[in-house]
């Protein structure tokens, strides 16, 4: 071999190429755009694979790595469900995984034979675990694929033995899982929301099935999670898979490169505001970008936190349809020395780190979860679908830095306990508040130089990199 020619080998030896194919989802996508961006860090050449109306969201990756990553941008495929032209779930709501996941795997065949043309293709995929089809595509390709989970450990774990029983399960008022650490107990309409949507004689509810069960099958497993959050599951999925590659790299957003995020000057607002409350007072409202709430639930929840004298920042999306509520009439006048109403885009991690800030009433999305985690905040629990009955569990009855304050999407809360749950909460939950200043320490030490979720991130590159030598 010619001197030239060994330099190349040992090029790409040392800088594998890898597809990262993203789910279009906020909670799916700008993880794994965190975790790319490790990965880039650390000499690995990427594609990226997204539809065209999903190109805008990599613009901080591409002008911060403009040599080693690159867009491969494929059509978004039809859907007799999904209206043309819509190319991300948050134009859909939760209920637009379902189809958003069939089209998606109309991707296949593209994607097989723009492999195949390539002189230098992937030498593994790492893709959403929404996209469980991709193992089918990995294994005719005779690659590697890494699933990335945009969740933690403890909802993988339940993943594969609630799709295994499906139609056992639903038909139960309560499942004990023995199987897993601590034997957690859960009622069916509490699983998540693509496991309730199940219909056996769907063919997409089934290609959805068969995609959910390949992930714990892929070479190595991604979690979006960390060693000091989620120990025992981690470590017996460990046990489940068969083998050591299963990663824990999180929290990523601690780590990520997602630009400049604040499109208003709204933060100085409540910065100020937040400047003059004490230590631990105030308690953050959010329930993400996807959840609107009725009109009832709004006054609901405006009648609960006024009753519970305790300081707020609440952000309200406003409805953009019938049905949606703003805040009732006078209400912001009423509590202008207690609370402030957020209308537009909140810089909510800055909000969790404001020392003023002791609680987070949130509906215990993921990538919340974490920010309020990272904040050092306890979490006042109102799941809705999806998995957040699965974490609000983990947070309340597994880890002990929440409560329950409320259950269900469609759920009017009492205002009366509503407000007592908030207020015993921020004035009598100490212990839960010192373990939230604990697991915040966890998670910043995770992604610390040399710590846990660094470690994992080099074992991923460092394992990637022997798979072509």
């Amino acid at each position: 071999m010619s001197a030239a020619a060994n330099a190349t080998a040992t090029a790409t030896a040392s800088h594998p190429h890898i597809l990262v194919f993203p789910y279009p989802a906020q909670g799916h996508m700008l993880p794994l755009l965190d975790l790319t961006h490790q990965l880039a860090l650390r000499g690995l050449t990427i594609t990226i694979l997204v539809t065209p109306k999903n190109l805008p969201f990599l613009s901080p990756l591409l002008s911060s790595h403009p040599s080693s990553i690159t867009p491969l941008v494929f059509p978004f495929p039809s859907h007799p469900l999904i209206p043309q032209g819509v190319e991300h779930v948050k134009d859909l709501g939760n209920s637009g995984n379902l189809p958003v996941m069939a089209a998606l795997g109309k991707l296949h065949d593209p994607l097989l034979n723009w492999f195949n043309s390539q002189s230098n293709p992937p030498v593994a995929i790492i893709s959403d675990f929404f996209l469980g089809w991709t193992q089918r595509l990995a294994t005719q390709l005779q690659i590697p694929r890494l699933t990335f989970f945009a969740s933690g450990a403890f909802v993988v774990s339940l993943s594969d033995y609630m799709w295994s029983n499906i139609e056992k399960l639903k038909s139960l008022s309560e499942i004990k899982l023995s199987h897993l650490p601590g034997s957690p107990v859960f009622k069916p309409e509490n699983f998540p929301s693509l496991f309730k949507h199940y219909k056996q004689s769907d063919p997409d509810c089934e290609f959805v099935k068969d995609g959910i069960l390949a992930n714990t099958k892929s070479w190595g497993c991604v979690l979006n999670s960390f060693d000091g959050l989620e120990t025992e599951y981690i470590q017996w999925l460990k046990t489940y898979v068969g083998h050591n590659r299963v990663y824990s790299v999180g929290p990523v957003s601690l780590i990520g490169n997602r630009g400049d995020s604040d499109p208003s000057s709204g933060s100085d607002r409540v910065m100020t505001w937040l400047d003059q409350c004490p230590d631990g007072s105030v308690v953050y409202v959010c329930f993400g970008s996807q959840k609107l709430l009725s009109k009832e639930q709004v006054e609901a929840l405006a009648k609960g936190l006024e009753k519970s004298g305790t300081r707020f920042v609440w952000v309200v999306k406003p409805g953009t349809n019938n049905g949606f509520g703003d805040v009732p009439d006078g209400f912001e006048e009423r509590v202008s020395g207690q609370g402030l109403v957020i209308k537009e885009w909140a810089p909510q991690v800055l909000i969790l780190n404001h020392k003023a800030v002791g609680g987070f009433l949130s509906h215990c999305g993921w990538n919340s979860v974490l920010e309020g985690i990272v904040g050092g905040v306890m979490i006042l629990a109102w799941p809705m679908e999806a998995d957040q009955f699965v974490n609000a569990k983990l947070l309340v009855d597994e880890i002990g830095v929440g409560v329950r304050v409320c259950e269900g999407a469609d759920t009017v809360p009492n205002s009366d306990e509503l407000g007592r749950a908030v207020a015993e909460a921020m004035t009598e939950g100490g212990g839960m508040k010192t373990k939230a200043k604990d697991l915040k320490q966890k998670a910043l030490a995770a992604v610390s130089h040399g710590e846990s979720s660094m470690k994992d991130l080099d074992r991923i590159v460092e394992e990637l990199g022997q798979l072509r030598g």
